[in-house]
């Protein structure tokens, strides 16, 4: 299982955002606060972009951005070994 996607995305609504990430975390792993990885085979791969053009991008307003590339595991240069957690912030 070689095959990789990067996803990055710069989405405005909070609702079109939290739907998009909950769909993203099914298939991958979330390595930034807008950022998953997501290693699988091809066919799952394409799953999750075909998803993206039929679900989400009528969804997605003009400010908005989401990049997928491909890569090889294979050829990933990972530092560090830090997993994001998400956690609520609290302010007090």
């Amino acid at each position: 299982m070689n095959n990789v996607i990067i996803v990055t995305y710069d989405i405005s609504n909070n609702k079109t955002r939290t739907h998009f990430s909950k769909f993203l975390e099914k298939y991958g792993v979330r390595v930034q606060f807008s950022v998953y990885e997501i290693q699988n085979s091809k066919r799952i791969l394409d799953i999750v972009q075909n998803a993206i053009q039929a679900k989400f991008k009528k969804r997605f307003e003009s400010g908005d951005s989401v990049y997928l590339f491909k890569a090889n595991h294979n050829d990933t240069i990972r530092y560090g070994s830090a997993a994001l957690i998400d956690k609520d912030l609290i302010i007090l």
